[in-house]
């Protein structure tokens, strides 16, 4: 826990350790589409569709594929492994290139989950491997950077109303991200995000969620930041098969 605590800390002070910073405030809405296909009892695939966009002024973001498969190993112990695609089209929605950044992630998660009260917690531990092209101000490069981004999220659910099958949920999480990697030495710090949400279940296969997002990002200079308020909007969707 002392580690994990030490991260918080470094996460949140960073920032305030460069003198003269420069802080873009965005703000974006993030559309997701979230599918579960489970395969046996412990496993599943687990799938999402992302379109981010700006919204002062409305412009597009990025676009996001990810694809990945899990292992619930008991009732603590939740695995995970896949591969991501982004389609960066710009961190600037008032600068509009003509060409759009793709960048190719594998990704692998330990999380852990915990029942106290009536609240589930659960610890994520992730480690990233991303190949970002590399652009001049004209055009894509035949270039790829590389590196490893650690993420660790603290998130908590629990069960505001329930009837039938249908349900009302919230959820609050803290997630910070550093980078590792020679091309980054100046943001080793990359992010953190708090998020608020709350999500309503038609039935337990379908479900639809509304939260807030605050993600404060250190920029590749090192020393310029991104501040983001983000509405993010989620529909979740199992697919409903008889194991």
């Amino acid at each position: 826990m002392k580690i994990i605590q030490l991260l918080f800390f470094l996460g949140f002070i960073s920032p305030f350790l460069s003198a003269q910073t420069k802080t873009d405030q965005q703000t974006l809405i993030w559309i997701r589409y979230y599918n579960i296909f489970p395969i046996t009892q412990k496993w599943a695939i687990h799938s999402e569709i992302d379109n981010r966009s700006f919204l002062n002024p409305i412009h597009q973001n990025l676009f996001v594929v990810r694809v990945q498969g899990r292992y619930r190993a008991n009732k603590i112990i939740d695995l995970g492994g896949g591969f991501a695609y982004f389609n960066v089209n710009t961190q600037d929605p008032n600068a509009d290139p003509d060409y759009s950044i793709p960048e190719y992630r594998m990704q692998q998660d330990l999380t852990l989950i915990n029942d106290i009260a009536k609240i589930t917690f659960h610890n994520r531990f992730q480690l990233e491997e991303r190949f970002i092209q590399k652009a001049s101000k004209l055009e894509l490069l035949d270039k790829y950077s590389f590196a490893f981004r650690f993420r660790y999220r603290l998130q908590s659910t629990f069960t505001l109303w329930e009837k039938e099958k249908r349900s009302l949920k919230g959820t609050i999480s803290d997630e910070i991200l550093f980078n590792f990697g020679k091309d980054n030495k100046r943001n080793t710090f990359d992010q953190n995000r708090i998020y608020a949400a709350l999500r309503y279940h038609f039935n337990p296969n379908l479900g639809v969620e509304l939260g807030y997002l605050k993600s404060f990002q250190r920029r590749a200079s090192g020393i310029d930041f991104y501040d983001r308020d983000i509405i993010r909007f989620t529909v979740y969707h199992r697919i409903d098969r008889k194991l």
